[in-house]
């Protein structure tokens, strides 16, 4: 059943700031009153409208029937805390221009590291998942100088370029049909040697496939590499509890890789840019370190300037995050992990439809809340023209998903369909919002429609 509101944006919060706001005030009432500079604020109204008016030419990222790429809407309780913070405007670069928020990064921080069972650790926010994993690369450059990089075809591009800039040597390893990847083609590189660092991919972000981290683990001690889990889109989903067995066991090891990357920007609940770089040994700070004349002068604590590549950061992001996982706490069973596993099921349910559709060839079952299908038609070239239509269709009637490249041999396709290329042009649904749960018959609808549209009536 559809939640129905009154207004698509939430905003009954917004009293709640103007009270936060006052409490903030009564804290800096014993300053000596100042003269504030005189600020424009006659045409404010008329720019911040047609602002508003120009913000209309997106997409509906917040509605359940925007299921295309990976966005999510900030918790109310994030966008509040993020505003709060903007009054004073922190920088978290140096405690010197951030204690409060600095704090409150490092206990955030330090609650990413207890989900997946780290209670020492080293790790910051960044600026998004890119420059996490740069990060964790860097580190594993200065770890191991000239050895090699390996991850899977189906990563996230950014590790080979980000290696490129690091210069780093880098090399992609085949995947499974299931876009995991491949462990034969992995052992068979290992074996060759002058390996560094095996990054694990933990929900790729065009299907939400888990790599067998178990497996890989068993690969290290045998090979001796270091292992970076990439888990920026998949990493809090370690607090559901209705993955499959086999994604389950890769969760559950987790707590052993030397760095992990998770996005809260993502399924975190937070506006953006806000990515988390953690690694398990603290040790590594020592790559960090450097001298600065002016930023470190009042207090012998760490500064989280002093264990990051960046400089200037919002200390916003922080409190937004804290606040966040203050009102949700990451543990398995509560609101926050329901919610995600509401996103799962979302996407089950919707591959069950697809499944019994005589027109789609789902891909295999997802593991996390990405769903990705097929079009049946007579070649693979037809079947990608037909997925862009249905895309295109699909929209019209108010519904958006997205369209991806993949592998023919990610799909089981019929006998007699002629395989004229390599890729099939397939659309892709991200589940990510738990609302999409209750919204699949809709969406399932609407997809049918577009399909009825664009392919015919079928029996």
């Amino acid at each position: 059943m559809e939640n129905k509101t009154s207004a698509m944006l939430e905003k009954n919060s917004l009293s709640i700031l103007f009270k936060a706001l006052g409490a903030l005030e009564e804290g800096f009432a014993d300053l000596p009153a100042h003269a504030r500079e005189a600020q424009e604020t006659s045409g404010m109204e008329a720019v911040l409208l047609e602002a508003a008016a120009r913000l209309q030419d997106n997409y509906p990222y917040f509605h359940p029937l925007y299921a295309g790429q990976m966005l999510k809407p900030p918790h109310p309780v994030a966008r509040l805390a993020y505003a709060l913070a903007m009054w004073i405007n922190p920088n978290n670069h140096a405690l010197d221009g951030g204690r409060a928020s600095s704090a409150m990064e490092k206990e955030a921080v330090a609650g990413i590291a207890r989900m997946i069972g780290w209670d020492t650790h080293l790790g910051h926010l960044c600026g998004g998942g890119t420059m996490s994993n740069m990060e964790a690369l860097w580190v594993s450059g200065q770890l191991r100088p000239g050895d090699t990089v390996l991850a899977s075809q189906q990563a996230h591009y950014t590790h080979h370029r980000l290696s490129s800039v690091l210069g780093l040597n880098f090399e992609s390893v085949p995947t499974d049909r299931k876009s995991r990847m491949d462990l034969s083609q992995l052992e068979k590189r290992l074996e060759q040697g002058r390996v560094g660092t095996v990054i694990v991919t933990i929900g790729t972000t065009a299907t939400g496939s888990v790599d067998p981290l178990p497996e890989l683990l068993s690969l290290r001690d045998k090979y001796g590499f270091r292992i970076h889990a990439d888990a920026a889109y998949g990493g809090y989903f370690c607090l559901v509890d209705n993955l499959m067995e086999e994604t389950r066991r890769a969760y559950d090891r987790l707590s052993e890789v030397d760095s992990i990357v998770i996005d809260p920007h993502k399924h975190g609940l937070q506006p953006y840019g806000c990515g988390c770089v953690i690694f398990k040994d603290p040790s590594v700070g020592r790559f960090y370190k450097h001298d600065s004349p002016y930023t470190y002068f009042s207090s012998n604590e760490l500064h989280l300037g002093e264990i990051s590549l960046e400089c200037s950061r919002p200390g916003a992001s922080a409190v937004g995050l804290w606040a966040t996982q203050k009102l949700l706490p990451l543990v398995k069973g509560g609101v926050f992990a329901t919610g995600l596993g509401k996103s799962r099921s979302a996407a089950l349910a919707l591959f069950k439809k697809l499944a019994a559709d005589n027109r789609f060839i789902p891909a295999f079952t997802p593991e996390l809340d990405i769903v990705v299908w097929a079009v049946k038609a007579p070649s693979a070239s037809r079947s990608s023209e037909l997925a862009r239509g249905i895309f295109s269709e699909a929209a019209l009637f108010g519904l958006h998903l997205a369209l991806a490249e993949m592998p023919v041999s990610f799909f089981d396709l019929p006998g007699d369909m002629v395989v004229d290329q390599d890729s099939l042009t397939s659309l892709r649904s991200v589940l990510m919002k738990p609302e999409h749960f209750d919204w699949i018959d809709r969406i399932y609808d609407i997809l049918d429609q577009a399909g009825k549209h664009v392919c015919g009536h079928q029996d």
